[in-house]
């Protein structure tokens, strides 16, 4: 399986902000992508930048192409965040990327959990959003292949229960071009962080998988397409200890690991490298596998053995 961290420690929150600390250290964070990656021949860096009305905003963490280096590319989500609907811009704006980003990437996601409709840190919010990924995904794919890079492009969303099972079976249906572009379903999902989650951790997340693949991306026409979890964390902080971190990465990596072949599950990435601010008892403050200082939590070391045990 392909692994992968986000390396930075800011974080958009629940309230439509952002949770933030001291600047990132670009030399630590080598380091601790080395330590990670190990001896393994792959592995995924994410980073985010976004199409506003005044133009695109730099990647975060900062000139994220710097640590696309020995086997690292990078995981780059482009989010859509234009209040004026403008979908042509956003389509100019991920041909721009694929230009400046394409022989570093490994993977393009249009659009970050644009299911999510009530947080203006998060595309769904914005007017235009299903347009902007049914476009956008065929530009983006449509481009790469004419420059000759490798790179898929894909959408991702949160779980999907209720009505909103059949949020990618309307993508499908509104631009059947859209089907035959994407390369890749995300799943971003955080059990036992925002509720909590009743009985045993790894039956819970192989139910989530199992119903993403049979449930969401099959009636869509997309059940041939690779699953990707494009985000997954479980914070540290009062009552959240670091040990327990560690236990929820570990149950929740083998979880996935142990129904790649099942599900078609291609990679995991995990959020996030740092805490964005270790003092601060607020979830969105830490995420991190290490303290804000870079100082590893004991789920650093955890996520570096399973990455060594079921990286490719």
């Amino acid at each position: 399986m392909l692994f992968g961290i986000y390396p930075g420690g800011a974080s958009g929150d629940d309230t439509g902000g952002l949770a933030t600390g001291a600047p990132d250290s670009p030399d630590r964070i080598s380091a601790l992508l080395d330590e990670l990656q190990g001896a393994t021949g792959a592995f995924l860096v994410r980073a985010y930048t976004a199409f506003k009305d005044t133009g695109g905003t730099p990647t975060t963490p900062a000139d994220a192409a710097r640590y696309a280096v020995r086997g690292r590319r990078l995981d780059l989500v482009a989010q859509y965040q234009s209040a004026s609907g403008d979908v042509t811009g956003y389509c100019a704006f991920l041909r721009d990327l694929v230009e400046r980003y394409g022989a570093v990437t490994a993977t393009l996601q249009v659009t970050e959990e644009p299911n999510v409709t009530d947080n203006p840190v998060l595309d769904g919010y914005y007017p235009g959003v299903r347009d902007a990924i049914t476009a956008g995904v065929v530009a983006a794919k449509t481009h790469a292949r004419a420059l000759g890079h490798d790179l898929a492009v894909g959408v991702n969303t949160t779980p999907l229960f209720g009505p909103a099972t059949s949020f990618l079976a309307d993508l499908t249906a509104r631009d059947p071009a859209f089907a035959a572009a994407v390369d890749y379903v995300g799943l971003d999902f955080f059990p036992d962080v925002f509720r909590p989650l009743e009985g045993d951790l790894a039956e819970g997340v192989a139910g989530v998988l199992a119903h993403h693949r049979e449930n969401v991306m099959a009636p869509a026409g997309l059940g041939h397409v690779p699953l990707h979890i494009t985000e997954h964390g479980w914070p540290t902080g009062p009552d959240r200890s670091p040990r327990r971190q560690a236990d929820v990465v570990d149950t929740v990596v083998r979880a996935v690991a142990g129904n790649a072949e099942r599900l078609d599950i291609t990679g995991y990435t995990h959020f996030a490298l740092r805490d964005a601010d270790s003092a601060n008892p607020g979830l969105f403050h830490n995420f991190g596998l290490t303290t804000d200082d870079y100082t590893p939590k004991p789920a650093f070391h955890t996520y570096r053995a399973l990455i060594a045990e079921l990286g490719r």
